[in-house]
Order: structure tokens, then C-alpha cells, then sequence
């Protein structure tokens, strides 16, 4: 049987001497709503460099720990952690310090582990799979004290898996960071994308925003063992998405459906299908929302920190199934459209008159809701780090319950991976539904 050996673990600081005092960035609504979850975590799988594909010439590992150093200089609120300020009215506001605390570098071998046992199996080997990323368990409040950024690269038999763990009150993915570092790492001096670490607020004077402090019930939420859970990638190709595309836009007449809604919306009918649920028993699909290009001004891509909004789709499980996937698609792209900057800013201010927190747990989440994360756009296949490029990409054990389906660009061009975390159950009945496995295909 395998096992996971952990070899060093180090802090990494920013390279270069900051000398100025530190600096001070306050959360945003929607950082701070996220306090109570868990981080984000990502990983990506290599072959394992060949002498003649390091043009180094120098320890991979020590490599990845210089570069990463390097890439905190452009990433300083990575190296820090978050501070409080303790308000006289019994509230909190809390800031991300950026005193270079540094970084976790977790440096690991797993014996008897290939590439081809984490990417070739049927389902995620999770227990294996889990142990490659750091900071588990870790809640983001908890980066008052704990770092906000944990890198771990585990040597596999022949590959290397290099996974991140980033606290979410800090930014709202991986792939900005993970995509700078591999430019470093590849001997650039300069970022193609440097992250704008100023935060953006409805008014100047918006920050800081106090929050009531957390209840015991609040930070000790998962108390139910969770259900035994398993998950597949399923893969579609970018035929079978504009196949979908086409079918979801015909059976409603007209162009408005884009190929992520219809894809969506034919996982989540097979989900209910599978699931066998009541026919009156409601359902949900909550989507995540980028809101920086919904704002006027827009906020650049390349701002580090969170500006996304959850949306959901509640609908019946007779719906779902009986009014056919361009009925289901089109609630979405109604959704959807229904967040203008109107909206986003009235949900701003309401949430600062009554701050909730989102957690996504197993005893927290109503039944029957499937949430999905990440994105289709994000630049995965581009990261590399001087011997080539990452060969699949996998989440860690964070944030995950029965029905979160985490969402990545395929291998190919214009393809589509979806992680679903589910039921054994409903997974097998997803394998078996002819309707949905239609559209599926190997790697």
C-alpha cells in the first residue's frame, strides 16, 4: 500500500526586503463572507522532468522554493496573514497584514504512487489524493495565525504533483498565483499579469467592515460525520458541448443558451435522475458568478481578491426532468443575467446591515443542492514550470460535500472536466444513465 512521506517543511518569505511598513488591506463583503469555509485548493499533475528538461541545472525542489519567493514579491498578501481589529461596539474587522510571515512549502514523496493511479482510475483515489495538499482542515479565519498560502509537491513514482492551498478571504482562485509562479519558475523577471492587490469597496470610505463576532456554534459547525462520498471526472469533449449547445437553444427557439449553461444543466438533470428524488421535492443548482467585468468601471482580471456572487436555480424535480434540458438551461441564463451592478451593489449593502456567512459543509447545505466552483477559462494547461506542461489537474479535500461539482478546461482545446463529489450511489447512476454518458468520453 502507498504511503506519504513528508520530507521537509518550510516557510518562504518574499524574497526581496520590504523595508516599508507593512502594508494593510482591508476585506471586502465578499472576502468576508467566506470566513467561516474552508481554503481553496488546486493541484496539477506532471511527468516527472527528465534530466535534459531542466534548464536549471540545480534541486527541483530548492528551484520551486526560490521561484516561489520570488513570486510573493508580486503576491505580498500571500506571505502574510490576516490581523483583527476589535471594535468598542463588540464587533470585528479583520485585514490581510502583509508582514511576510511567508508561505508554507510542504516537500513530500509518495512510494508506489504513478501518475497513471491518479488520473486513470474510474474515481478520484481520494485518500490519496487528499494527502497531497497542505493546510487541511484549515478555516479561513483561521489565517490569523496559520499561513494563507500552502504549496506541497509530492514526488510520484514518475511525476510530480505540485498542489496549492490558498486561504479564500484572500482571493477567489488559484490559477492568477499558480500562473505567475510557473512564469518565475520558467525564468521570467517580470509577471504577464502582476495582481492589483488594492481592494475594491461600494464607497471610499467603506472599510473597515465590522462584523459581529463569531458564535462557538459558528466555528465548531461540522459536528454529523459526513456520508460516504465519492468522485469522478467526467469529460466532454468540445463537440459534445456544442451538441448540447445546439440542442438546448432548438428546443427554445432561439440563441441565448451558452455551452456551460447547457452543460450544466444536462450534469444536473442526470444528478436528479440519479438521485430518484420526489417529484415535487425541490432542487437547487447554485452557480458561482464573476461579477469584476459586471461593474461599472469593470475590475481588472487581474485583481486579487474575491468578486464572485453565488446564484440559485430552485426548481422541482418534476421540472428538471419533464420540461427538457433548454427549459432548465434557460432558468440559468435568466439567472444569470438577473445580476446586474444594480443588483450586486443592493446585495453589497444589505449584507453589511446583516452579515451572513457562507458555509459549505455537509450538515450545512440544504439537501439536494449541487454548487458548483471554478471555471472553464482559467488558464490550467499553461502552467509550466520549466519541464513541461501539467498533464491533469485535480481539487483538494476542501469545501467538499455531496453534490459540489468543481468545473476545469480539458487537456484539449474548447473541452470541459467536470469533478463531481456525490453519492456512490448517485455516481453509479450517473454512469448507468444512457441519456447523460451519451455525451461523456475518455481522456
Amino acid at each position: 500500500m502507498e504511503s506519504i512521506q513528508i520530507i521537509s517543511t518550510s516557510i518562504v518569505c518574499a524574497a526581496r526586503d520590504h523595508k516599508e511598513p507593512n502594508l494593510g488591506i482591508h476585506l471586502t463583503t465578499w472576502d468576508l463572507e467566506l470566513l467561516l469555509q474552508d481554503g481553496i485548493q488546486k493541484g496539477l499533475v506532471f511527468h516527472k522532468p527528465k534530466p535534459d528538461d531542466d534548464p536549471h541545472h540545480e534541486n527541483l525542489i530548492h528551484h520551486l522554493q526560490t521561484s516561489l519567493s520570488r513570486t510573493l514579491d508580486f503576491f505580498l498578501p500571500l506571505a502574510g496573514r490576516l490581523a483583527t481589529i476589535e471594535n468598542v461596539d463588540e464587533t470585528t474587522s479583520f485585514f490581510i497584514d502583509c508582514n511576510n510571515a511567508g508561505a508554507e512549502l510542504v516537500h513530500a514523496v509518495a512510494d508506489g504512487v504513478s501518475v497513471s493511479d491518479i488520473i486513470e482510475q474510474t474515481y478520484v483515489p481520494d485518500h490519496t489524493v487528499n494527502s497531497f495538499f497542505p493546510l487541511n482542515s484549515i478555516r479561513n479565519y483561521e489565517g490569523t495565525s496559520k499561513p494563507l498560502l500552502g504549496v506541497q509537491v509530492t514526488e510520484l513514482v514518475d511525476g510530480i504533483f505540485i498542489a496549492c492551498s490558498i486561504n479564500h478571504a484572500v482571493l477567489d482562485g488559484t490559477w492568477h498565483f499558480f500562473n505567475s509562479w510557473s512564469e518565475i519558475s520558467r525564468g521570467f523577471d517580470s509577471l504577464s499579469k502582476p495582481p492589483i492587490l488594492q481592494r475594491w469597496f461600494l464607497r471610499d470610505t467603506d472599510y473597515p467592515i465590522p462584523i459581529p463576532l463569531f458564535k462557538n456554534e459558528q466555528l465548531h459547525s461540522k459536528v454529523l460525520p459526513p456520508p460516504p462520498l465519492q468522485q469522478r471526472v467526467f469529460h466532454f469533449t468540445a463537440e459534445s458541448i456544442t451538441k448540447l449547445k445546439a440542442k438546448a437553444n432548438a428546443s427554445i427557439g432561439a440563441e441565448k443558451i451558452s455551452s456551460l449553461q447547457a452543460l450544466l444543466s444536462h450534469l444536473w438533470r442526470s444528478a436528479v435522475r440519479s438521485k430518484r428524488l420526489d417529484p415535487d421535492q425541490e432542487t437547487s443548482f447554485r452557480i458561482i458568478i464573476g461579477v469584476r467585468s459586471r461593474l461599472q468601471p469593470p475590475l481588472p482580471q487581474q485583481y486579487l481578491g474575491n468578486a464572485i456572487q453565488g446564484a440559485d436555480i430552485t426548481m422541482k424535480a418534476r421540472e428538471v426532468l419533464e420540461q427538457g434540458l433548454g427549459y432548465v438551461a434557460l432558468q440559468m441564463n435568466k439567472t444569470v443575467a438577473m445580476h446586474t451592478e444594480e443588483k450586486l451593489r443592493n446585495y453589497l449593502e444589505s449584507w453589511r446591515e446583516n452579515p451572513k456567512f457562507a458555509i459549505e459543509t455537509h450538515d450545512s447545505l440544504p439537501s439536494n443542492c449541487f454548487l458548483t466552483s471554478s471555471s472553464p477559462r482559467y488558464n490550467v494547461y499553461g502552467n509550466d514550470f520549466g519541464w513541461g506542461r501539467p498533464i491533469a489537474v485535480r481539487s483538494g479535500p476542501a469545501n467538499k460535500f455531496d453534490g459540489k461539482m468543481t468545473i476545469f478546461p480539458g487537456l484539449k482545446e474548447g473541452s470541459v472536466d467536470i469533478e463531481a463529489c456525490l453519492s456512490p450511489e448517485t455516481l453509479q447512476g450517473m454512469s448507468n444513465d444512457a441519456e447523460f454518458m451519451e455525451v461523456v468520453t475518455d481522456l
